[in-house]
C-alpha cells in the first residue's frame, strides 16, 4: 500500500483554510446587499477595521490588489506621478495596474529592506509644472514582501510622515501584514497606520480568512474610492458570507502571528547550519525566511518539492518560505528533517 506524501505548504500565508469558527460565523451571518449599501455584517467588519487602524472609514474589496489600485486612482490624478520601493508589490505583483486604472508615472527608488531613505523621497519629488507631473503619492509597504517580510522601523515611518505634511503629497501603505509589524514591533497596529493617509489591509493571508481586503481611510476618501470599486466590478452582494470570516480574522487571528514568527526563526536557524544553504539570521523579523543556495534555487525548490516540502525560488540563488497557521511545530519538524536529507546529497559547487 503507497503511503501518501504529506505536505508542508510554505509557498505564501495566503494557502490558509478557514477555521471552524469561520465556518460557523458563515452560517450564521446577517446578510443583505452591499452593492446596495445593506449588508450588515460587511458594515461591522468595515467599522472594525477602521477602528483598529484608527481611521474613519473602510471599505470591504475582493483582494489586496483591488485594494491597492483603488487607493491609486483615488489619490491621484492620470498623469500623476507615485514614489514607490523599486520591489514594491504594487509594481512586481499587480499587473501593470498604475498604468492601466489610475494612469500615473512610477517613480521608483532603492531602499535597505523595503524601506526607502526619506531625504532620496525629498530628491525625488516634483512639483506640477508645464513640464513635470506632480509626486501626489509615497506608496509604503510593511512590511516588505519581497525584502522577506522586513518591518519599517517606526522612526522611518514618523518621518515619512513628517515628510508628507512639510511636502503635501499623501502616503499610501499596502499593509497586506501590517498586522505582522504590529506583532514584530510590540505596538497595536494603528501606531503605524496612524502615520499614513490610507492603508490597505489583507485578511487572506497571516489572518486565515478565505477572501478579502480592506482599504481604510478619511470618510471622504473611502466614499470617493467606492466609485473606482464599483468601475472594477469589487461590489459583492451578500458579501457578508465572506465578512464574516474576516470578522473572526481581525478578533482572533492577530496575536497568533507571533506564533509564525517563532517558527519563522527556529526554520530559520536550521536552515543557516545545513551545507550550501545560508539565512541572514537578523533579517528575519516576522513570517519569512529568504533562503539563499550555493546551487540554483530553482532546482533545489524541486527536490524539496519531491521531499514534500513547498517553497518558491524568488531569484537564482534565493528561495522564499513562508511561515503561517497551518504550519504547526510537527510541520515544522517535518520540513526540518526533509532539508536535512536533502541537503545531505546537495550539489555544492
Amino acid at each position: 500500500m503507497t503511503q501518501t506524501l504529506s505536505i508542508v505548504d510554505l509557498r505564501s500565508d495566503t494557502v490558509t483554510r478557514p477555521t471552524p469558527e469561520m465556518f460557523a460565523a458563515i452560517q450564521e451571518a446577517a446578510l443583505g446587499d452591499d452593492v446596495l449599501g445593506d449588508d450588515p455584517t460587511v458594515k461591522e467588519l468595515e467599522a472594525l477595521c477602521a477602528r483598529m487602524v484608527g481611521k474613519e472609514a473602510a471599505m470591504y474589496v475582493p483582494s489586496g490588489t483591488m485594494s491597492n489600485q483603488i487607493a491609486l486612482a483615488t489619490h491621484c490624478r492620470p498623469g500623476d506621478a507615485v514614489i514607490l520601493e523599486e520591489d514594491a508589490h504594487i509594481l512586481f505583483y499587480e499587473g501593470g495596474s498604475p498604468a492601466l486604472i489610475a494612469g500615473v508615472v512610477t517613480w521608483t527608488l532603492p531602499s535597505d529592506h523595503g524601506a526607502m531613505d526619506p531625504a532620496d523621497i525629498k530628491r525625488r519629488l516634483l512639483k506640477r509644472s508645464d513640464h513635470n507631473p506632480e509626486t501626489s503619492l509615497v506608496c509604503l509597504e510593511n512590511t516588505h514582501n519581497r525584502a522577506g517580510g522586513a518591518v519599517i522601523p517606526m522612526d522611518l515611518m514618523r518621518d515619512y510622515r513628517d515628510l508628507a505634511d512639510l511636502e503635501g503629497f499623501k502616503i499610501h501603505l499596502d499593509g497586506a501584514r501590517v498586522f505582522n509589524a504590529a506583532v514584530a514591533l510590540g505596538r497595536p497596529v494603528s501606531a503605524i497606520t496612524s502615520l499614513v493617509d490610507t492603508v490597505s489591509v489583507c485578511l487572506s493571508k497571516g489572518l486565515r480568512s478565505p477572501v478579502g481586503s480592506l482599504l481604510c481611510g478619511s470618510a471622504a476618501f473611502i466614499q470617493d474610492a467606492r466609485l473606482w470599486r464599483k468601475r472594477l466590478g469589487g461590489g459583492m452582494r451578500q458579501a457578508g458570507i465572506l465578512a464574516a470570516c474576516g470578522l473572526v480574522s481581525l478578533t482572533k487571528m492577530v496575536d497568533r502571528l507571533a506564533d509564525d514568527h517563532r517558527r519563522a526563526r527556529v526554520l530559520a536557524s536550521h536552515l543557516n547550519g545545513l551545507p550550501g544553504l545560508s539565512v541572514d539570521l537578523d533579517r528575519v523579523q516576522t513570517n519569512m525566511v529568504l533562503l539563499e543556495t550555493t546551487g540554483p534555487a530553482k532546482e533545489f525548490v524541486d527536490r524539496m518539492a519531491a521531499e514534500g516540502v513547498l517553497f518558491f525560488p524568488v531569484a537564482e540563488n534565493r528561495a522564499r518560505l513562508v511561515l503561517h497557521a497551518d504550519i504547526d511545530d510537527d510541520n515544522l519538524a517535518q520540513a526540518k528533517s526533509a532539508f536535512t536529507r536533502v541537503t545531505t546529497n546537495w550539489r555544492r559547487p
